[in-house]
């Protein structure tokens, strides 16, 4: 069954637009000093190393470029909200695309520069209301840049766990919009009242049926930090493990989450 509409969070499109110019660069910043052995590393991403994974960033930016190039689709298909659960059809491609790229660039940060030169180019004069033909499906353009700071936390959040040390840093409006972007995505998935999901300082949803609550302290109510959340969405992290860990608070007999993560894999 598909995942329940839901109304869609407003995003401010100049800052999702800086936030998404300033995680890139964070992101450049670090792998330009990665040195071959660093590069060499495996990642939590299957077989990809920090090489294909940093190349994979890029993949995921230079995508607002390479739409803009594209001809403009006649209707939008896609909302929001339906972006975190129409991703899976596409891990194989991705995985083949980013891997093409790895070995066709050996100079990273020569990438790095052509992409963020393009990206500043295209967004100039487009309107947030363009429509791209995305491969998960036709959205706009500053729905899209939402979903491009999933991307880029994500797979800083990757980076960082690769390189011991890296420390890239999270632009604070990139991790807020993509901590909301996952909380809302779990709430369409599990419709519903009665369990209180809160993520200071970012989000705080209504989700999973059941009694819904009206007045004073939740009864079932789930509270953690924006990056456990995230990892928690994105399979990085089992509940099981958030749990053990302390990582999560979950009181209340609705208070599992673990039936409805991860929200993407």
């Amino acid at each position: 069954m598909p995942p329940a509409k839901k109304r869609t969070r407003s995003y401010d499109p100049a800052k999702i637009r800086t936030a998404v110019s300033t995680q890139f660069g964070n992101v450049r910043q670090a792998v330009r000093a990665l040195g071959a052995e660093q590069l060499a590393r495996p990642t939590r991403l299957g077989d990809w190393t920090v090489r294909e994974l940093a190349a994979h960033v890029t993949l995921a930016v230079e995508s607002v470029s390479r739409n803009l190039d594209r001809e403009e689709p006649a209707k939008a298909e896609l909302a929001l909200l339906d972006w975190p659960f129409a991703t899976a059809a596409r891990a194989a491609g991705i995985a083949d695309d980013t891997r093409q790229l790895a070995e066709a660039h050996p100079d990273l940060d020569a990438l790095y520069a052509d992409t963020g030169e393009r990206l500043t180019e295209k967004l100039a004069d487009a309107p947030g209301t363009r429509l791209l033909a995305t491969r998960t499906g036709a959205m706009t353009l500053a729905d899209y840049l939402v979903t491009r700071t999933v991307e880029l936390v994500v797979h800083t959040d990757d980076l960082n766990a690769a390189v011991p040390g890296l420390d890239i840093p999270y632009d604070r409006q990139a991790l807020a919009a993509c901590t909301r972007l996952l909380a809302d995505a779990l709430a369409a998935k599990a419709p519903g009242g009665s369990t209180e999901v809160r993520v200071p300082p970012f989000a705080v949803v209504q989700c999973v049926e059941g009694p819904r609550h009206t007045r004073g302290t939740p009864p079932n109510v789930v509270e953690t930090d924006p990056l456990t959340w995230i990892r928690l969405a994105t399979g990085r992290l089992t509940w099981a493990q958030a749990r053990q860990d302390t990582r999560v608070s979950a009181s209340g007999e609705r208070a599992d989450l673990s039936a409805f993560l991860p929200l993407m894999e």
